[in-house]
């Protein structure tokens, strides 16, 4: 079964990283990691919005910048 929740990121990404730092100070549930790089139709997406947190259970996305408290937020609605 894949993740609901998904990090769109890039590799050697700085702010990526703090995301990650920020979903761990969260507690956030296990996740799925997207890399864009590459990926045409990703790129064209998230390209200048990454890193981007998405529910795919319910389509909403969280973008940057965000941190412990916007994140416990996001994942505590429906």
């Amino acid at each position: 079964m894949p993740p609901r929740f998904l990090l769109f990121q890039r590799d050697d990404c700085h702010l990526c990283d703090l995301a990650l730092e920020a979903l761990a100070a969260a507690r956030a549930p296990d996740f799925g990691s997207v890399f864009i790089d590459g990926d045409e139709a990703l790129e064209a997406r998230y390209g200048t919005r990454v890193p981007v947190f998405r529910d795919a259970a319910t389509g909403r996305e969280l973008d940057w910048p965000f941190h412990p408290a916007s994140l416990a937020a996001f994942l505590a609605t429906p």
